[in-house]
């Protein structure tokens, strides 16, 4: 009996991926456990092994960007010779006959969504699909306006794709070549707009004189290369950020109607460029148990792997806090969004020499030149109001002035 090859649950809350492209092709001998096509769910590449050993017999989805659910039916996997049975289409969820890769995959998650639960009704629509609401909401589509040809009115995916290019035929076009929106464009497009849309962003900003920072870095980066870990200044950072949160645990929560909910853990997102890819933020989990050493091997491999397309999907979750060097671009200072459901996050300028007065062991003021940068912080106004946003900056400054 051939193996059915489905998409499995990811993680917790992934309802859907992208389809990236198939490794195998049709006819193709795999392995138990080989890849066989790459999946994307949250910005992150995965691959998607074989449940069985033998020969790839069918695919039945192959549309490179197409979104599917959580246990839509991929391909069929069996001996050379082996009959799909009839009715090959099968079930679309994890239900009754799922391959034993899948089930592990479902039975490690603790709370999995139910998968073979049919959408539930909205009071006014009926019933609509996840992937309708998406399309929905990446448009801008009031579903009232569309109408449903499936049973009993429901608005297919069919109906709103034509009913988008209806508005698009009515709407006056501008000239020019138009570049397709990537999987990992869109989802930042999402996210961006929605972080706007659920809290109040306020962007507080302060300088720290780096003189210190530098000096440290310069005395121990020979010590750091013999363990065979680069050091580079965001370390620092994070570890600044690490030790101001263990005193102001509130801007490590997240905003909930209930309450505040504070986090046990420093989870710390680091914004990654991944060039006209956009961006990645990868999290150091547990931050606050690590040294400056233990930071700078997690910070090297995360930047690493993210610009390889090597990073798992659940070292994209979980954040608490995030930290985005803007800087390293030339950028002076910004006001960062918010990476939702976080309560802020740290925007670091580009170091740059800038004449400044100081004070001398005496008390004196003199002007002297100092490798300057700005930090931001835009932080939830309903989470940390000014003041308290403003204490906590001036504490990363302090921490980082005084390395």
């Amino acid at each position: 009996m051939p193996t059915k090859v489905l998409v499995p649950l990811l993680g917790e809350a992934v309802e859907e991926v992208t389809l990236v492209t198939w490794l195998k092709a049709v006819g193709d001998s795999v392995e138990e456990f080989e890849a066989l096509l790459e999946v994307e769910t949250d910005k992150v590449v995965t691959e998607i092994p074989s449940p069985a050993e033998g020969t790839l017999l069918k695919i039945l989805e192959n549309e490179e960007g197409k979104v599917l659910s959580v246990g839509t039916l991929l391909a069929w996997v069996g001996d050379a010779n082996e009959v799909i049975p009839s009715g090959d289409e099968g079930p679309q969820t994890l239900a009754d006959e799922e391959p034993a890769s899948v089930k592990k995959t479902v039975d490690s998650v603790k709370k999995p969504v139910p998968l073979n639960v049919a959408p539930q009704p909205d009071t006014a629509l009926g019933f609509i699909s996840p992937l309708v609401k998406k399309i929905a909401a990446e448009n801008a589509i009031d579903l009232n306006q569309v109408t449903g040809s499936g049973r009993e009115g429901r608005i297919t995916k069919d109906d709103i794709l034509a009913y988008l290019d209806t508005l698009k035929s009515a709407s006056p076009s501008l000239s020019g070549n138009l570049i397709p929106m990537t999987s990992v464009r869109r989802a930042i497009a999402d996210h961006m707009v929605r972080s706007r849309r659920t809290s109040p962003h306020v962007t507080t900003v302060m300088e720290v004189d780096f003189s210190a920072v530098i000096a440290h870095r310069k005395a121990n980066k020979e010590a750091f290369a013999r363990d065979g870990v680069k050091l580079t200044f965001t370390p620092y950072f994070v570890s600044a950020t690490v030790a101001v949160l263990k005193s102001f645990p509130i801007a490590n929560g997240s905003w909930s109607e209930e309450g505040i909910i504070l986090h046990p853990n420093i989870n710390i997102g680091m914004a990654t460029s991944l060039g006209e890819d956009g961006l990645i933020v990868p999290v150091i989990k547990n931050a606050e148990k690590l040294s400056l050493l233990g930071l700078s091997e997690r910070v090297n491999d995360l930047a690493e792997r993210a610009r390889a397309n090597k990073l798992k999907p659940n070292e994209v979750r979980e954040g608490t806090f995030t930290i985005t060097n803007h800087g390293v671009s030339g950028s002076l200072f910004a006001m960062p969004i918010i990476n939702q459901p976080q309560t802020a996050i740290l925007g670091v300028g580009a170091i740059q020499k800038r004449v400044v007065v100081v004070t001398d062991d005496n008390g004196a003021d003199m002007i002297a030149i100092r490798p300057m940068v700005y930090l931001t912080l835009t932080f939830d106004h309903r989470i940390l109001d000014g003041a308290i946003a403003d204490y906590f900056l001036a504490k990363v400054v302090e921490e980082l002035g005084e390395w």
